[in-house]
This record gives C-alpha cells, sequence and structure tokens, in this order.
C-alpha cells in the first residue's frame, strides 16, 4: 500500500513543496488546499525480495550488521543460535515452503521440552534431508526447538562448511558428546544409514540401508530419552544418483562422487536439487525411561528396538510416497 506524507511549501513558491526528491531536484508536486503542506504519495515498500520476505531480509542485514562489531554469543560446543535462528533460518525458509514445499505431519510427537533422539532415514546424495528436518522443527514446532545434529567428520573438514555445521550446531558422532547434549534437555537428530543411505544409487531409492550396530539406541537407553522415528520422503529425487566416479571421489577424499542426470554435465546448474514433492512424518514415540539403567548393555533388547524403530521408518515411508500425487506434485 502507498504511503502519504505531508512536506511543508516553499517560501519562495507557496504553491510547491520545499523538499527534495530522492534525485537531489525541487520536488514538483502542487498544494492541495491551504493546509501550507504538500501530500506526497511515496511507493509501496515491496513485501517481498526474490523470495524472500522483506522483513526477513532486513532482519538478516541487521544481524549481519551486528555481528560485525562480534556482538555474538557460542556455547561451548559452538552453536551459534543467533545466527541459526535470524540468518540460517530465513535462508532455508523458501527451500522448505517454496521450492520443496514440505508437508510437515506428525509435529506434535516432537516434545516441547526435554532431551529425545529423532532418528530418520537418510538420502539424496547431498543430506540436505538433515538441514531441512533441523530447520522444520526450528520453523514449525509450537516451542521452535534446535535439534542438535551428529554429522559425520567430512563435514568438519570441508572449508567453509565446517565453521558452519559447528555453528549451526552441528556436532561430530561422538556418543560421550550426544551423550551429554541428550542429558542437558536438548533434541538429538541421528540418521543411522550414513553415507550408505545419503549415497545410494537412485534405484534402490526408499529401501532403508542397515542402521549399524544399534549405537543411536544404546544411547537413548542410557540418556532415557524417547526416540521419535522421523521418516522423509522427497529427498531421494533432488539428486538422483546414477553413477558414482571413484577415481575423483579418492582424489578428493570422498565416500563417492555422483553422477546425476545433471551433474557434473551442466557445472554448477547440475548442483542445483530438483523441485521434488516432500512429506516430513514424526512418529510416534518410543519411550526408553523405564528400562533399567544397565538396559544399554543388553544387545537384544539393542537389536530388538533396532529393528523395530527401521521397520517403523520404512513402513511410514511406503504410506507417504502412496499418499504422494507424483514426485512433483
Amino acid at each position: 500500500m502507498a504511503q502519504v506524507i505531508e512536506l511543508p511549501l516553499s517560501r519562495a513558491d507557496p504553491g510547491r513543496c520545499r523538499a527534495l526528491t530522492a534525485s537531489g531536484r525541487r520536488c514538483r508536486n502542487r498544494a492541495v488546499g491551504d493546509t501550507g503542506f504538500c501530500r506526497v504519495h511515496l511507493p509501496a515498500a515491496p513485501e517481498r525480495i526474490g523470495p524472500f520476505s522483506a522483513e526477513a531480509v532486513r532482519e538478516v542485514l541487521r544481524s549481519l550488521a551486528r555481528r560485525m562489531t562480534g556482538d555474538y554469543e557460542v556455547d561451548r560446543y559452538g552453536f551459534d543460535r543467533e545466527l541459526t535462528e535470524r540468518i540460517l533460518l530465513p535462508l532455508a525458509r523458501p527451500l522448505m515452503d517454496r521450492w520443496f514445499r514440505i508437508e510437515w505431519r506428525g509435529m506434535e510427537n516432537v516434545p516441547p521440552e526435554g532431551g529425545a533422539l529423532l532418528v530418520a532415514n537418510h538420502a539424496g546424495t547431498i543430506p540436505v534431508d538433515a538441514v531441512m528436518m533441523k530447520f522444520g522443527v526450528l520453523d514449525r514446532h509450537p516451542a521452535r526447538r534446535h535439534v542438535r545434529l551428529l554429522a559425520a567428520d567430512l563435514a568438519f573438514r570441508m572449508p567453509f562448511i565446517a565453521p558452519l555445521a559447528r555453528k549451526s550446531g552441528n556436532s561430530p558422532a561422538n556418543a560421550d558428546d550426544a551423550f551429554r547434549l541428550l542429558s542437558e534437555g536438548e533434541l538429538l537428530g541421528v540418521f543411522p544409514e550414513g553415507y550408505k543411505g545419503v549415497g545410494k544409487s537412485y534405484r534402490d531409492r526408499y529401501r532403508l540401508q542397515r542402521f549399524g550396530r544399534g549405537g543411536f539406541i544404546e544411547l537413548a537407553l542410557r540418556a532415557k530419552v524417547p526416540v521419535i522415528p522421523v521418516s522423509i520422503v522427497g529427498s531421494e529425487e533432488i539428486y538422483p544418483k546414477i553413477g558414482d566416479i571413484r577415481i575423483l571421489a579418492r582424489l578428493f577424499d570422498l565416500p563417492y562422487f555422483p553422477v546425476t542426470p545433471l551433474f557434473p554435465w551442466l557445472g554448477p546448474l547440475g548442483a542445483i536439487p530438483l523441485p521434488s514433492k516432500w512429506i516430513v512424518e514424526f512418529g510416534e514415540p518410543i519411550h526408553t525411561e523405564d528400562q533399567p539403567d544397565d538396559a544399554w548393555q543388553d544387545a537384544m533388547l539393542v537389536f530388538e528396538l533396532t529393528d523395530r524403530i527401521r521397520d517403523v521408518i520404512q513402513q511410514s515411508l511406503y504410506r507417504n510416497l502412496m499418499s504422494r500425487r507424483s514426485v512433483l506434485l
């Protein structure tokens, strides 16, 4: 909506404003009536700047200006709450809402407070699914909770990515740090498939890989926190992996070097994720609070719970795939 302001008239020319326009020239608007002021109609400020809201852009700029003076804090794990909430979240929101059009289901199953372990499937060649889950909980959960992700060592060796991973709340897959985070009441996100899941071929999409030896269950049992199964539909299609250039993977010390229908053939354009339709569902909590203190040492119990959670996620994936109209809708 256009803004209307009143400017005083010029004494030399009572019929005109004495204000200067943005170009440095005199305002040529005529007076209206005998009020002694001229009404000037200013164009409305834009509500959106590209995919971002104008307010989000202003908030990001204000935060960046403040950070230039060193006015911010990080916790003992390197987590920068302001960076995550005021800069990274506004950047992630258009991806969630406009590009992937994520439909969030079962968000009420994530507890509003206290420690909990979010266990999700992993796919997509690049771990975009972990980032979307993290910012989705922060943006859509009523308590606006942060998810502290356990990330592979590779994320903390890469230039630019490493400090960003730390500051956004990620932690290396270290059992002691993970246990402390859960004991301190944090949400912890884990992806037991690891590289086997995120780097699997497109022909194996939505087929869960092995969940390792159940280390995440041992962690939940030790900390006595609920486990929330999370199924993510849509991430498999953003970078359909149809091949692997192993010589380049060894050269760059990567677990794989993906080949997709667009990458590396189109160069940087091939790195743009395809706009698949996503569904993220948070299942009902699996409680561990009533288990004995030494339950984490019970190999059969750990195996049973690991297999149960894997089956819950797999069935949820199949169900949500059936409810999705197509890859893009």
